[in-house]
């Protein structure tokens, strides 16, 4: 029998929006310890348009052409060789390997397909769960769990101020810190202060109005989401022996030193079982997610221009079917 075509984006070069194109190609097989998933959404992340750029290609080269993206929400379609974990026609989410732009993608989730250089971000979805909702998860409330609980090692009782906090991390690290019993402080543009305030933050900052250093100080934690110049009056707000995490740079260590702080790049990898306890927690409705702009996948061009503006509440989400 003949095998399916499915429509795709892929990048053949590193470039702007327009190197995203939209192709028909043939449907992957999954391999052993891989499962086929007909991907229902997908979440459009900024590290997906900064790849395009090519800003990571000293770090993470890509072989051309390739399909961008990683968040993913869809249905098993298929489950290769050795695969028990899983089976044909539940629905899933989380991570893809092999991207997140198409209608189906393939990724390891055991041996030998999972391999020490790889690893399984794949969880069953919960019903209350849309894939679009879903899609926001995998780069969003992962990224801010491992930050938050593995870099920073937030404990309840602190304070901590998150940057971004109405962006795609920022409106999950709120919640989760709130969850975790911290003090929550964060920072966002005029139109969005009602709704992070909504989300469980005590404290609001309009960073259009007022820079952050003139009203907060003596912080636990701090959640960098934006990077540059923000990363580096944030370092003075943390108190000694307190912690920065910045998802973006690596923070300067000798500045760090001098403050008497903890200063570092998130480098605490998430996993399946968070992403499970973080699907728990969504099903008890202690955390929500939250889709912003979605667009059909043929327009991805239109999503990662939205994407580079860098504003924006919720997570930008192509919706595949």
């Amino acid at each position: 029998m003949a095998r399916q075509t499915m429509q795709v984006i892929r990048v053949y070069q590193y470039g702007d929006p327009e190197q995203l194109r939209c192709e028909q190609i043939l449907r992957p097989e999954p391999q052993a310890g891989e499962v086929l998933i007909r991907v229902h959404a997908a979440g459009v992340l900024p590290a997906d348009w900064k790849m395009r750029r090519g800003f990571f290609r000293k770090f993470y080269p890509q072989s051309f052409p390739y399909i961008p993206g990683s968040a993913i929400a869809g249905v098993i379609e298929a489950v290769g060789p050795g695969v028990t974990r899983f089976c044909k026609g539940q629905a899933v989410f989380g991570r893809s390997t092999h991207g997140a732009y198409t209608e189906y993608t393939t990724t390891p989730v055991e041996p030998p397909a999972l391999t020490p250089k790889t690893y399984s971000l794949l969880a069953l979805k919960p019903d209350s769960l849309t894939f679009a909702e879903a899609a926001t998860i995998s780069g969003g409330a992962t990224t801010a769990w491992s930050a938050l609980f593995g870099d920073g090692e937030l404990c309840a009782g602190q304070r901590i101020l998150i940057h971004g906090a109405a962006g795609g991390v920022g409106l999950f690290a709120v919640q989760l810190a709130r969850w975790k019993g911290a003090q929550v402080i964060g920072t966002t543009s005029t139109a969005n202060v009602d709704f992070v305030r909504s989300l469980g933050a005590e404290t609001v900052i309009d960073y259009t109005i007022t820079p952050f250093e003139e009203v907060v100080s003596e912080v636990d934690l701090v959640l960098d989401t934006i990077g540059g110049e923000t990363l580096q009056r944030s370092m003075t707000v943390v108190k000694r022996g307190g912690t920065l995490v910045s998802l973006l740079e690596k923070p300067p260590a000798q500045l760090a030193k001098v403050l008497g702080i903890r200063a570092m790049k998130n480098a605490v990898t998430p996993t399946s079982q968070d992403l499970e306890m973080i699907a728990r927690l969504i099903d008890e409705g202690q955390v929500k997610a939250v889709v912003g702009q979605t667009f059909p996948l043929q327009q991805a061009r239109q999503a990662h221009k939205l994407s580079q503006t860098g504003h924006g509440r919720g997570r930008i989400v192509l919706v595949i079917s």
